[in-house]
């Protein structure tokens, strides 16, 4: 899978985010390199727009992701 689209302007991928060290480094390479379908950030940043992701919102909080996608 390419790398996600949205890279260049994500919080989380750019280390504008708390802890993206350690098991951050493991999100990215599963989400941002990997399969970003399954990322919550890209999940609402499709559904709701870029300005709807919660600037704490980590790549693996996909309820929180379909709760905030499905109130909207």
């Amino acid at each position: 899978m390419a790398n996600c689209e949205l890279m260049a302007g994500c919080l989380f991928f750019n280390d504008k985010m708390q802890d993206t060290q350690g098991v951050g480094a493991l999100y990215k390479k599963k989400y941002c390199l990997g399969d970003n379908l399954d990322c919550a950030r890209y999940m609402i940043a499709m559904s709701l727009g870029r300005t709807a992701v919660p600037e704490n919102l980590y790549p693996n909080m996909t309820d929180k992701a379909s709760t905030m996608i499905s109130a909207a």
